[in-house]
């Protein structure tokens, strides 16, 4: 499990061999016949006013990550730690508060907003359910809020039919914003919008990450967003953790095979280069019935007897960095 220990800032969260397994059921009675393992014994931490990029194919986990620790999911087991106090033992009020502290910017902004209400509504929201400040004040907060992501005024009045897609995901910001919270989760944030926007809503964050000392967990597919954007990175496949490393090292010094390939994909602007291409034969295995052993190994292009047999622990193999390999070892 990556230790806090470490002079490059302190832990605002922990996360502790977090588990989500959703039960799947079959027949007349609806009995549980086997289980999802969309997050399985998953650790890490996210230091204060850094971002932390989380990547891998669709269906690896990221987002279940994510949703869990802020119990939208709610966990099969472990323990997220914010500030120290673990947010899977809160209730009720204890909850609400932390709530305050942690928000979410969703990979659809569309659904993510009510289609009957005024943006300037799902924008105060937050703040009428934490009872901040008066009915004026409220309005204040929210004008503010949205001309910090590029938005005006009379956009407050406005549904989010008439918004483009980029515009829709400065809202989402916006809400996520409002209530000033210390941490923040982008579930692919800019994975739905043209590159030109992609940009623009990229330089948004950290400019806000800036004024604000915000901490983002940024989950994504495509690694020049996570290179743009994020300190440190954290590699997921099929439910496991297989490399964590800073950003630098990562694109310098990718030591599991699963993270080269990923690697090896992405494009140099320079027709006269060309990367080595690492092909992955096969398809990503069901995570209803993930393979034994190291789960990377039946598409590994350089997989061993051992791999198959026994699963490698995810430890450290050089200062800050990471890896779960046998090869590495």
């Amino acid at each position: 499990m990556p230790n806090n220990n470490n002079h490059k800032g302190e832990t605002l969260v922990e996360v502790r061999n977090l588990v989500k397994y959703f039960p799947v059921r079959a027949g007349l009675l609806q009995r549980v016949v086997n289980h999802v393992k969309a997050v399985d014994d998953v650790s890490f931490i996210v230091r204060k006013g850094e971002t932390l990029g989380l990547v891998g194919e669709s269906g690896c986990g990221k987002t279940t990550v994510g949703r869990t620790m802020l119990r939208l999911v709610e966990p099969t087991s472990g323990s997220v730690l914010v500030n120290g106090r673990d947010v899977f033992r809160m209730k009720g009020d204890e909850l609400k508060a932390a709530r305050r502290d942690m928000q979410i910017i969703f990979q659809d902004p569309y659904a993510s907003l009510d289609p009957r209400v005024p943006i300037g509504e799902s924008v105060m929201e937050g703040l009428h359910i934490h009872q901040i400040g008066t009915p004026r004040e409220r309005v204040a907060i929210m004008l503010e809020t949205l001309k910090k992501v590029g938005l005006e005024e009379y956009h407050a009045r406005r549904y989010p039919h008439e918004f483009s897609g980029g515009q829709r995901q400065r809202i989402g910001i916006a809400r996520a914003l409002a209530l000033r919270p210390s941490f923040i989760i982008c579930d692919e944030p800019v994975s739905a919008l043209d590159v030109s926007i992609q940009s623009q809503v990229l330089n948004i964050l950290k400019d806000l990450q800036q004024e604000f000392g915000l901490t983002y967990l940024f989950i994504a597919h495509n690694l020049s967003v996570v290179e743009h954007i994020s300190d440190r990175v954290a590699v997921m496949y099929l439910g496991k953790m297989v490399e964590l490393t800073t950003r630098d090292e990562l694109f310098r010094n990718p030591l599991h095979p699963y993270t080269q390939a990923l690697m090896s994909a992405i494009p140099i602007p320079n027709p006269r280069l060309k990367r080595q291409r690492v092909i992955l034969k096969g398809d990503v295995p069901s995570p209803l019935n993930p393979p034994k052993g190291c789960r990377f190994h039946p598409r590994c292009p350089v997989a061993m007897e051992k791999c198959a047999q026994e699963e490698p622990a995810f430890k450290e193999v050089a200062p800050e960095h990471w890896v779960a390999c046998w090869l590495v070892e």
